[in-house]
């Protein structure tokens, strides 16, 4: 019985202890939770979101190289650029929902095509 308790008591701090490292190492600051369960569940939502909004980056970045140049850089430069964002968001989002289960830190910042829409993203 004195074995069964020790061990219990060791397993107990193991985990605890895992669980604490586990939940300051990452995060997208969703708020969904910490740990291996909170990221992961972070991780597949911001993945599903990117996927099926990364075609906001196209007139996202036609507006940003507008304001920040002219319109003719805007309509060519903006739009070149605006392409490539959109399919390296999309592709960044099939990617995250396809490996949610490995904890990693956000890739794409910022994390959604809407937060902060004056900043252009990056990766």
């Amino acid at each position: 019985m004195k074995k069964m308790t020790k061990l219990f008591w060791m397993l107990l701090l193991y985990l605890v202890s895992s669980q604490a490292v586990a939940s300051s190492s990452y995060g997208y600051g969703l708020g969904y939770g910490q740990g291996y369960v909170g990221t992961a569940s972070e991780k597949f939502v911001t993945g599903i979101a990117n996927t099926a909004t990364g075609f906001v980056e196209l007139p996202k970045n036609i507006i940003l190289r507008t304001q920040r140049d002219s319109v003719v850089h805007g309509m060519t430069i903006g739009l070149v650029s605006g392409i490539m964002h959109t399919v390296a968001r999309t592709v960044i989002g099939v990617f995250d929902v396809a490996t949610f289960l490995i904890p990693t830190p956000p890739s794409i910042q910022p994390t959604f095509v809407w937060q902060d829409f004056s900043v252009e993203s990056s990766y």
